[in-house]
């Protein structure tokens, strides 16, 4: 089959690979429909390894790269182990593509995106979204209705991510939230929100069309940093006082700075961005005003079901966050080339596929 490996950092080559075939652990066979290219694709494409094992072998899939990549998936069952109870051939479905060892105290306490060894299907090893066909554990997979297009099905897996967050952060209906960057994550921070109660929702995002996104996923207060102070901005869009709650989803440390100053004293800051560089801070700046930073890292127990119950309920629309479409054999030159270009901010997801029927072939 074909699929799209990554080898080292700026080298991702599309080849033909050996079919992948079930296991007695990864018993469940999916035939893919649309993966989606995701910011933690990008960071490995411009600045890895970050999460792919280079050299020693992931402890959990025993693979290093080259490894083929690709998380955010929708795809249909094809074939199943004689375990399998929770999904059958023919079913239409989304992959939770946590890779874990499921021995830790955190995966026996139900948290197993906290495993010691956590890992990522598409960036661990043994298979990935960027093929014809990937194999995974039956109690990731998760079905979808038949009102869930496949398109709109490979976003369960980031809109989880934004969703999870403020899950980290304990929101609560009738907060005030920040929400930095309006990319996918950011965007799918904010249909959360929105879905979830929040009273306003401001974005910090800088002058593009991107702005628009907001809007469209339902920002009710837009900054722009180059305008001014960020944090003096938030506080005039919450009667002077401050954010309950902010969310950072770009990956700067001016950001970073900018939300923990603009949320009020006990408020609290999630990052959900992954960084590649460290950043620099006063822990005054924390201790003092006693607020938080917590982290927020993918998904975990209902996140799935429910992002997917209210994208097919209408409460969370994902309307415009497919900007684009691309063969499998173009995913560099017009995916990961795109996103990193020029014309980036003009995207927010790229989907690839190497099923003829979503192509029109």
């Amino acid at each position: 089959m074909k699929a799209a490996r990554w080898y080292k950092a700026g080298d991702i080559r599309v080849e033909d690979v050996p079919e992948c075939q079930i296991d007695e652990d990864y018993d469940v066979k999916v035939k893919l429909h649309w993966c989606g290219i995701c910011g933690s694709d990008l960071h490995e494409y411009l600045m890895g390894p970050i999460f792919i094992p280079v050299g020693e072998p992931h402890l959990v899939t025993g693979e290093a790269a080259p490894v083929i990549m690709g998380h955010e998936f929708s795809g249909e069952v094809v074939e199943v182990g004689p375990n399998v109870t929770n999904v059958k051939p023919g079913d239409r479905v989304v992959v939770e593509p946590i890779v874990c060892d499921d021995t830790c105290p955190s995966c026996k306490a139900g948290n197993p995106n906290l495993c010691q060894n956590l890992g990522f299907h598409g960036l661990a090893g043994k298979g990935g979204g960027f093929a014809e066909y990937t194999t995974f554990r039956h109690k990731f997979v998760h079905k979808i209705p038949d009102t869930l297009p496949y398109d709109k099905a490979a976003l369960v897996e980031p809109i989880s991510v934004g969703y999870h967050s403020l899950e980290a952060g304990d929101f609560k209906p009738g907060m005030t939230a920040v929400v930095a960057g309006a990319g996918t994550i950011g965007l799918a921070t904010i249909e959360s929100l929105k879905a979830m109660g929040a009273a306003k929702v401001i974005v910090v995002q800088r002058k593009s069309v991107r702005q628009e996104y907001a809007k469209n996923s339902g920002a009710d207060v837009l900054i722009d940093p180059a305008d001014g102070d960020v944090a003096e901005a938030i506080r005039a869009a919450t009667d002077g006082y401050g954010a309950d709650i902010a969310f950072e989803c770009t990956g700067a440390e001016a950001c970073f700075h900018q939300l923990l100053d603009g949320v009020h004293t006990g408020g609290t800051v999630v990052i959900t961005s992954i960084w590649e560089k460290p950043v620099t801070l006063d822990l005054n700046d924390v201790c003092i005003p006693e607020k938080k930073v917590v982290g927020s890292i993918c998904y975990c127990g209902d996140d799935f079901d429910d992002v997917i119950r209210l994208m097919d309920e209408g409460k969370i629309p994902a309307n415009g966050f497919i900007t684009k479409k691309v063969a499998l054999d173009d995913i560099v030159s017009e995916g990961f080339e795109t996103l990193t270009g020029p014309e980036k901010k003009k995207q927010v997801k790229i989907l690839v596929s190497a099923n003829p029927d979503e192509l029109g072939a």
